[in-house]
């Protein structure tokens, strides 16, 4: 397995990812988006496993602030989402070209 968790330090369900992994002693990278972002190729295998919709937090701020709701152009949005990593669900966690969003523990049992 090789995981990788798409979070922020501050969300309290990607810190339950962590210590999912952790606890079950497997190895994984966090990636920090308020640091480093989603790359364009990252985005396209999360984005083929679970939707484009499924991976933007519509209760943020930002969600709100850059008025997403009415753009129609999934190519917009995925430009807009590459720009402003504050718009992603978070944990985001991968596993090769599987992904999950969301703290999901019954679907990361079964990549056990």
């Amino acid at each position: 397995m090789n995981i990788q968790i798409f979070g922020v330090k501050k969300c309290f369900d990607t810190k339950k990812a962590e210590r999912y992994f952790k606890e079950r002693k497997i190895k994984y990278q966090f990636i920090d988006l308020t640091i480093k972002g989603l790359s364009k190729g990252e985005l396209r295998n999360i984005k083929a496993a679970v939707g484009l919709m499924n991976l933007i937090d519509e209760k943020s701020k930002e969600y709100v602030r850059l008025n997403i709701q009415h753009i129609i152009n999934d190519s917009v949005k995925e430009e807009i989402l590459l720009n402003n990593p504050k718009l992603y669900k978070t944990p985001i966690v991968r596993n090769g070209k599987k992904a999950t969003v969301g703290y999901q523990p019954e679907v990361w049992k079964i990549w056990e």
